[in-house]
């Protein structure tokens, strides 16, 4: 399954357990192929810049620069041209799309509200991460019992 994975799912991913980090995974194991673009790099490279996340980095033993090289080592990298016509009032949003297009992938993965609520962009499915681990029928293992 080829997908275009938003920043803010790739984030979660990253720093965080749960739906974001099996997806993650399974983009590593090679289950599912990530598509990206020069600007979502760049989002990406600003968005771990900000303050707020250097605890759980520094918690994590997480480089802010080994993390770019992984995502641009793990995915396939599109430079999509802008679309005809907006579709998004976020213009970040039309982004993630052309870039799904041009890439012709199978799915978008964001957790965007703006983008989840329109379902589909020219046949291409907006799934939430959860949504997108049971379209590739790999949910995320079931947590063992405390007792």
């Amino acid at each position: 399954m080829r997908a275009v994975v938003d920043t803010n799912v790739l984030i979660a991913g990253l720093l965080w357990r749960g739906s974001p980090h099996t997806l993650l995974a399974h983009v590593r194991s090679g289950l599912v192929s990530l598509v990206t673009s020069p600007s979502l790099l760049a989002e990406l490279g600003e968005v771990l810049g900000r303050p707020k996340f250097d605890a759980i980095l520094t918690r994590t033993e997480t480089l802010r620069e080994r993390v770019l090289v992984e995502i641009g080592q793990l995915a396939e990298v599109f430079e999509p041209p802008a679309l005809v016509q907006p579709v998004c009032r976020d213009p970040d949003d039309d982004r993630v799309l052309a870039l799904a297009l041009a890439a012709r992938a199978d799915v978008i993965v964001s957790g965007d509200a703006d983008l989840l609520e329109l379902r589909q962009f020219e046949g291409i499915p907006i799934l939430d991460p959860a949504q997108a681990l049971r379209r590739l029928g790999a949910d995320e293992p079931e947590r063992p019992s405390p007792y």
